[in-house]
């Protein structure tokens, strides 16, 4: 595996490792890097006797019982398939809850915007129906004698920002509000809101004159054999809860305040999905557009939402809807290639996905404490350091040494 030198404020997506997650981390690239003596020194250890995966096993265990999370699902795979699956915890937040299973629906809250909104955006524009330098007046007249692009929009830099809805006419007061805002030159600098990609989601509609939902289904869902995925998910008993709502917990009911009085379909957020189904995304993007003979993007559409996008002096770098390098990037861990993108959600959830080192990670959690950022953010980049020490590079090695948990 290419290592990446990374400067000690990115060390662990900015935080550092609890000494007992170093450990495990040490003992995990050893097995992977180290001499046939120096490993052999390693294997001493118990935990490596455990198995090379058990120590996303007990990360996982240990953050269920630290209170951060209820539960949770870790998906590793490349563009062949899955290398690793674990669930951990409950699907609730009662002792009684149901376990979690790999095959659990989560609300998976802002990857709506990079599972849903970016690619359909993106695949009408390779259809030729838009491009990034339309502005956004050619589809919505309030905005006439504003700046604002379809770039500006999936950059996050169309200086709007957010605000609550009016219950009743959401989405034109969303509308309204946005036209109104007076705010810096668009292009200038980087504000992350979810109104640009509400706007994005009916900009889809107003385009293709397909609801967001309807879109995606048959443009990637369908094709792709996503069958868990949807907007307004059909009630079953292998839903993830999240807290929220007037009374406290929801259930198949999206737990984002806007997207909610959007009707559960919205640009920002609303898409519920299973750790397997976003493996399968992942997948289809590692080939160029591609999975299992289904083209739903073309390879330059894909190359072209990737691509990186430099604000604050380089300090922030975005791709088309996709995170790159920013306060909200602690997925990419300290191993992540600099190519590697993805996209964290509210609710709990993460996706980071790295082309040169053929490797994706999903987590998919029943979050439990929203104060601790920083502990749930140094959960994210923990498990992705060590997906990437453990499966980077390494699938034969993967393959040769699977537990009983993990899927070929």
């Amino acid at each position: 595996m290419k290592m990446h030198r990374v400067p000690s404020s990115r060390l662990m997506g900015g935080f550092f490792l609890r000494p007992s997650v170093g450990i495990m981390l040490l003992i995990v690239t050893c097995s992977l890097f180290c001499s046939p003596v120096e490993r052999a020194y390693a294997e001493q250890d118990p935990l490596q006797e455990l198995g090379r995966t058990a120590v996303l096993d007990t990360m996982l265990q240990n953050a269920v019982r630290r209170g951060l999370i209820s539960g949770a699902v870790v998906l590793v795979g490349n563009r062949n398939g899955t290398l690793y699956t674990h669930a951990a915890g409950r699907a609730g937040f009662e002792p009684a809850s149901r376990p979690l299973t790999v095959g659990t629906v989560f609300d998976v809250a802002s990857l709506t915007k990079v599972f849903a909104t970016t690619p359909a955006v993106i695949r009408l524009m390779d259809q030729g129906a838009l491009s990034l330098l339309d502005p956004l007046s050619r589809w919505f007249p309030e905005f006439r004698g504003k700046e604002i692009t379809v770039l500006h929009l999936l950059t996050h830099t169309s200086g709007l920002h957010d605000g609550m809805l009016d219950p009743s006419a959401p989405l034109e007061s969303a509308i309204s509000r946005a036209a109104s805002q007076s705010s810096d030159k668009p292009g200038t600098r980087f504000l992350y809101a979810d109104i640009n990609f509400i706007l994005l989601g009916n900009l889809v509609r107003r385009i293709s004159a397909f609801g967001l939902d309807g879109y995606c289904q048959e443009a990637f869902y369908q094709p792709l054999g996503m069958r868990s995925t949807s907007f307004n998910p059909v009630a079953n008993n292998n839903t993830a809860a999240t807290l929220g709502g007037r009374n406290g917990v929801l259930n198949g009911v999206v737990q984002d305040d806007n997207a909610r009085l959007l009707g559960g379909v919205a640009g920002h957020a609303g898409l519920f999905s299973t750790a397997e189904d976003l493996g399968r995304f992942s997948r289809m993007l590692l080939s160029g557009g591609t999975l299992d003979g289904q083209r739903v993007l073309s390879s330059r559409a894909v190359a072209q939402m990737t691509a990186p996008y430099f604000f604050r002096n380089g300090k922030i770098v975005r791709g088309l809807g996709w995170d790159r390098e920013s306060p909200f990037s602690a997925p990419k861990g300290a191993l992540f290639s600099e190519v590697s993108y993805g996209h964290t959600g509210y609710s709990g959830s993460s996706v980071w996905i790295d082309p040169e080192a053929n490797l994706y990670v999903v987590l998919l959690t029943t979050r439990l404490d929203y104060r601790n950022r920083r502990g749930f953010n140094r959960l994210r980049s923990d498990i992705s350091t060590l997906a990437a020490a453990l499966f980077a590079g390494h699938e034969k090695m993967a393959d040769a040494q699977m537990p009983q948990n993990t899927v070929p």
